[in-house]
């Protein structure tokens, strides 16, 4: 009996590593499982990692990316969120899935588009990593070139910004260098569990105005 991906149950905030997984099967475990699930996928020649996050994963990514929406949007900045968007370069074997992502400044590039291939296509400009379950690996996102990743471990933020194909962790962004959001984006995360979304937002709105005026 041969078994297929589906009968393999992972629990919340657990991962599951393959190893000597071609790519083709990688493929088709991205059509068996579709667009429409929890599970999240990374893929660095031939060893795949699947996880499933926890509900205070997924609340981490929704209110860091409304906060990258915010800084954009007050700046005027037009941007592409793509959120846990495939991302695949068959030639590299690489694939992985942020849990948030963003075109900024190739934006124009990628425009509209419903597939992305980065064998042809730039890769996302900001990736968002939430390290609450466990720990972001690098390789991926230097190997298919991601300018900048944040990882959030619930607590802090880090920055690390692409040098030489290497991350280097950074006080700033290369996005944002004006705002502090090593300090910021912790502490109005903290704020949005107390006093809710909506709340944090407009205090953060607030801010982030302050800045550009």
């Amino acid at each position: 009996m041969q078994l297929t991906f589906n009968q393999i149950v992972i629990p919340p905030g657990r991962n599951l590593l393959l190893k000597d997984i071609d790519w083709s099967t990688l493929e088709e475990l991205l059509e068996e499982l579709g667009e429409t699930r929890a599970a999240r996928l990374s893929y660095s020649q031939g060893m795949l990692e699947i996880m499933v996050p926890l509900a205070e994963h997924e609340a981490g990514k929704e209110i860091i990316g409304d906060l990258v929406k915010v800084i954009l949007e007050e700046w005027g900045i037009d941007f592409w969120a793509l959120g846990s968007t495939t991302f695949k370069n068959s030639a590299m074997a690489q694939a992985i899935e942020a849990d948030a992502c963003f075109y900024i400044q190739h934006e124009a590039m990628v425009r509209g588009k419903k597939r992305i291939d980065l064998t042809n296509d730039p890769p996302p400009d900001l990736a968002i990593e939430i390290d609450i379950s466990s720990r972001t690996r690098f390789d991926n996102y230097e190997k298919l070139g991601v300018p900048e990743l944040w990882r959030y471990d619930g607590e802090h933020l880090e920055i690390n910004v692409l040098q030489n194909g290497h991350y280097v962790t950074s006080a700033t962004s290369i996005h944002f260098p004006q705002f502090p959001l090593v300090e910021a984006i912790p502490q109005y995360m903290k704020q949005s569990q107390s006093v809710g979304r909506n709340a944090t937002m407009k205090a953060f709105r607030a801010w982030v105005r302050s800045y550009l005026s």
